[in-house]
């Protein structure tokens, strides 16, 4: 059994978590998120926590016991606090603007490249970091990762779009004869 399934995940105050017909509810503060777990793990709920057990002893419900636990304690964090990724776009005439639903960036294309923003996350941008935040952590992730695409760092002179917490690793150029 996985490590994370031992322990039974304790429900915070003005949250609430529904399980049924294989979906999974969950409604805080800030919004509701609900997603679908597959038959193979079983889930209680009682006395303000939630606890996940293998339905079967097969592989694939080892493995999915700990991935639902994950995804779990994903929901129930993101719906009382928001998750949070911040990118820096570094570069001479590198910038990023929020233009109503669109991401407006200048990365050194020949273009400008916009990139329109999903209804559920909140992006701002102010001097060259660009903040994206929301209560579902796979979007927020998945969304701050294609906008890092747009224009990887690069080693030499580190130009390009990186997480704030990323460190860039640089590469020595040709040396003078």
């Amino acid at each position: 059994m996985s490590r994370l399934a031992k322990k039974p995940i304790i429900i915070p105050a003005k949250t609430e978590v529904s399980y049924s017909g294989g979906v999974v509810t969950v409604k805080g503060p800030l919004g509701t998120l609900t997603k679908t777990f597959r038959p193979l793990v079983a889930l209680t709920i009682e006395n303000g926590t939630v606890a996940l057990t293998p339905a079967s002893d097969s592989s694939e419900t080892r493995v999915l016991l700990g991935t639902y636990v994950s995804h779990l304690r994903n929901m129930i964090q993101g719906v009382n606090k928001p998750y949070e990724k911040k990118l820096v776009v570094e570069g001479i005439g590198y910038k990023a603007d929020v233009k109503g639903t669109t991401l407006a960036m200048a990365l050194g294309f020949s273009h400008p490249v916009n990139v329109p923003i999903p209804t559920d996350l909140k992006v701002t941008a102010e001097k060259n970091v660009v903040t994206v935040s929301g209560i579902d952590c796979e979007r927020v992730g998945k969304f701050a990762a294609d906008v890092r695409a747009m224009k990887k760092p690069e080693p030499y002179l580190g130009k390009g779009i990186h997480y704030s917490d990323e460190v860039v690793r640089r590469k020595e150029g040709k040396k003078a004869a």
